[in-house]
């Protein structure tokens, strides 16, 4: 690949606090260069270096590519009436998910792959270069083992999720529906993940359940993530930390303690205000946990059930307007945080060494990100150093 000079850049967000301002490392009138697919240098325009091509952007502003570190993409149907219900006054809760699950068994492979691709399209036109997807919507040994098999062609952030709620096949005995998750499913499914999850919650699994299924995932050399504390308080934020889990997802309803567990341990705190949005649910206090001293994620959490979006930005918005995160916090958690709750240096930053993925704003600012609202500001986006957008 050729080299390329990303000149006349407004405002250059790096996060890496050696090259610029702040926790971002902003630089003004900034340039990059791109080579082989990585950053091969940052800094003012003026001091930029040659390149073998050269690409002007008129004093837009340059951002990492999103790092998505929580989606279920692998999918079938939609859930419009619930979400019609429950914008008309009922709750959410779990168990709507076996209505997802049931349309997923009856699509074809085809037709899984088809709409895993369109969202993807639609999550990079708004700047997401890296995701991360989950099974959950098999909840066979066969479904759950095709749905990662589809996934690990689109991305190397694969994560286990058989233990998303109880198979309507086996909704009378949980234990017998545990042990097909933690034995001959786990079997099928492993070699095809990164990562093992479970949604630790009422409805769904308790503590103990919850424990059996990340420490069989450990012992096949998957990496824990958890589904904790969306619907209630509860054990999975503590059991998150205990194992050393890469991220705790929701964290809404959280005690002092859990604060102060993610606090002392390595465990990122992913927040998914998509679900908060669409669930008509309390906000996660990001703020809390800001100034407690967590690491903190935001992701889209897209799926067809409690949070329908694959548009970062919009979730950037929100996390600014009902968190209490400031624009640069909110613009960290979607890009440094998200390669954070992945276990990733190599993402998330535009710094000399880091893949070159990047996101061309249609604004002078990242700011604009959270004070121009589901205004699409993303104007070109490049991924390995080669532009797709």
């Amino acid at each position: 690949m050729s080299s390329t000079l990303i000149t006349r850049i407004g405002t250059l967000v790096t996060n890496d606090p050696a090259l610029g301002d702040g926790p971002l490392g902003l630089i003004e009138d900034a340039a990059l260069v791109l080579d082989g697919g990585t950053v091969a240098w940052a800094g003012r325009a003026a001091d930029a270096p040659d390149a073998d091509e050269r690409r002007d952007v008129g004093g837009r502003a340059v951002i990492p590519g999103f790092v998505d570190s929580h989606s279920h993409l692998v999918f079938a149907g939609d859930r419009t009436a619930e979400f019609n219900a429950r914008m008309s006054g009922r709750a959410y809760s779990a168990g709507g998910i076996r209505t997802t699950v049931a349309a997923t068994r009856a699509a074809t492979d085809d037709e899984l792959e088809a709409n895993l691709t369109h969202y993807l399209d639609e999550a990079l036109r708004q700047g997401t270069t890296t995701f991360e997807t989950k099974s959950g919507y098999g909840l066979t040994v066969a479904d759950e083992a095709r749905a990662l098999r589809i996934a690990a062609r689109h991305t190397e952030e694969v994560t286990y999720l058989g233990a998303h709620i109880v198979s309507p096949d086996l909704a009378e005995d949980p234990a017998a529906y545990v042990a097909l998750v933690t034995g001959e499913m786990l079997d099928a499914c492993a070699p095809h993940a990164r990562w093992v999850d479970v949604f630790c919650e009422k409805g769904a699994f308790d503590g103990d359940q919850a424990r059996a299924v990340l420490t069989a995932g450990m012992a096949k050399g998957l990496v824990p993530r958890v589904h904790a504390n969306q619907l209630t308080y509860g054990p999975g934020v503590q059991l998150a930390v205990e194992l050393d889990a890469a991220s705790a997802d929701h964290c809404t309803h959280l005690t002092q303690a859990d604060v102060d567990a993610l606090a002392s341990g390595s465990t990122v705190a992913t927040l998914l205000p998509g679900a908060e949005f669409s669930t008509r649910a309390e906000w996660p206090d990001a703020r809390r946990l800001l100034d407690a001293g967590v690491t903190v994620a935001l992701s889209t959490d897209c799926n067809p059930g409690s949070s329908f979006t694959s548009s970062v930005p919009f979730c950037i918005a929100l996390a600014v307007r009902d968190m209490g995160m400031t624009p640069d916090e909110a613009v960290w958690s979607a890009t440094a945080g998200g390669a954070a709750a992945l276990r990733r240096t190599d993402i998330g930053r535009l710094s000399p060494g880091a893949r070159a993925d990047l996101a061309v704003l249609d604004a002078p600012s990242h700011v604009h990100l959270a004070y121009r609202p589901g205004v699409p500001l993303v104007r070109e986006v490049w991924r390995r150093g080669a532009r797709a957008v």
